[in-house]
């Protein structure tokens, strides 16, 4: 690298650190003041909110902003190179404009690399957090409502339960049935079924069984009798955002598990891991399109571009949140879903490429 690669690179990479830290603390504080009252009446030390919730909400909300900000800083710092005639100079030297890029895509490709470890591994971790935090003291205790409920535990095996008491951890009025090519070979029911934490098992009191044998089914009854079986208190419990907490090796086992007991929601943890893999290369296109819409020198000035910038990361969140609802209800495979923004953005970048003066 030379010494004009290193300028831009330590501009590029400085810009946009600083932008994250400042973006951050104003929504830090903006979010402080918001939550201020609930913090003081839930009655929760300041040192545990610092900890337990901002230190979690930081990361989390960085990696939101990071197609927005990855844009902006772009934006700034190439648009203030055009208006000093930098990008003329370069050209005039006779650098290539693919060239004066390569700084540009080290330091997107730094950043993409960061970025996938921390939505990997790090923010998870920091969502897991959060979200306990903020059940705790701003949603309170979670009670599951569901009736009349039937899931798939194994590709052969089904339970029913008319409905389940979070705070005992009983299923009432519960039912496992068990097929063999389509035929019923078991049934278990009991009226009462709790959650025995300390050997991880469901017990039943008084319990009936149906077995097929010899094509004919065998009823009998019974007493005090432990069940172990695909299914705990945490498939009742509250799933909101449950995906963002789970690691990506934790989510693929997770996506793994659902799909051997045939659960019909697995579109939206298949789409969170996608998501993942997509993301990091969004930072190299913003990257490059931001430098293509900036690098020309233009009466309107560094605002107007930077203004632009918001536009299109907006937009380019919007399409991101609108292939994800048409995933999660199946209209669109998850894969191609999480790469359509990527795939649109890629081409609009190409095109204003074409465009800009070399």
């Amino acid at each position: 690298m030379k010494l004009l690669d290193w300028y831009i690179l330590k501009r590029f990479l400085v810009t946009f650190f600083f932008t994250v830290l400042l973006i951050i603390t104003v929504i830090c504080v903006i979010d402080l003041t918001e939550r201020l009252d609930d913090f003081l009446f839930s009655g929760v030390s300041m040192t545990a909110v610092f900890v337990d919730y901002y230190l979690n909400f930081i990361p989390w909300i960085a990696n939101m902003l990071t197609p927005i900000l990855i844009f902006i800083s772009t934006v700034f710092i190439t648009a203030r190179m055009a208006a000093h005639t930098e990008f003329i100079a370069m050209l005039s030297s006779g650098m290539s404009y693919v060239r004066i890029m390569v700084p540009y895509l080290i330091g997107a490709t730094i950043i993409a690399f960061l970025t996938f470890y921390l939505i990997g591994w790090v923010i998870p971790r920091a969502n897991q957090g959060r979200i306990d935090f903020e059940n705790k003291y701003f949603e309170g205790n979670y009670n599951f409502e569901g009736h009349n409920v039937h899931i798939k535990i194994s590709p052969d095996t089904y339970v029913y339960l008319e409905n389940y008491n979070s705070e005992l951890n009983i299923a009432y009025r519960f039912t496992l049935e068990k097929f063999e090519n389509n035929v019923l070979k078991y049934k278990f029911k009991t009226d009462k079924l709790d959650w025995r934490k300390q050997d991880s098992v469901w017990h039943a009191d008084v319990y009936s069984e149906r077995i097929l044998e010899n094509g004919t089914f065998q009823y009998q009854t019974g007493v005090n009798k432990d069940l172990r079986i695909s299914l705990s208190p945490a498939d009742f419990g509250n799933n909101y955002m449950l995906q963002t907490t789970f690691t990506l090796p934790e989510l693929e086992a997770y996506i793994d598990e659902l799909q051997m007991k045939g659960a019909e929601n697995v579109s939206v943890y298949i789409v969170e891991k996608y998501e993942r893999y997509t993301y990091p290369f969004a930072v190299i296109i913003l990257t490059i399109i931001g430098v293509v819409v900036s690098s020309k020198k233009s009466r309107e000035g560094t605002g107007f571009k930077i203004a632009l910038g918001f536009v299109l990361a907006f937009i380019y969140i919007l399409m991101v949140i609108v292939s994800r609802n048409f995933a999660n209800v199946g209209d669109i495979h998850p894969l191609l879903a999480c790469w359509i923004p990527n795939i649109i953005f890629s081409i609009i970048g190409f095109v204003l490429y074409r465009q800009v003066p070399k």
